[in-house]
């Protein structure tokens, strides 16, 4: 899968697909083929993190 390269487009992208799709983030990074550190990663350089309680980065 092509992720986004922009954090906050990447952002978005992650978080309506963990809303609609996923049930975790590990299963959208194994769908998706990249790691949770990858993803988790750039989106702290945006200051948001994985919240696995609601799912979402916040």
């Amino acid at each position: 899968m092509n992720l986004p390269k922009d954090p906050v487009v990447l952002l978005s992208y992650i978080n309506t697909q963990l809303r609609d799709n996923y049930a975790s983030l590990a299963e959208l990074c194994t769908a998706a083929d990249c790691s949770v550190e990858e993803i988790t990663g750039i989106l702290e350089t945006i200051d948001y993190h994985y919240n696995p309680d609601t799912n979402q980065f916040i």
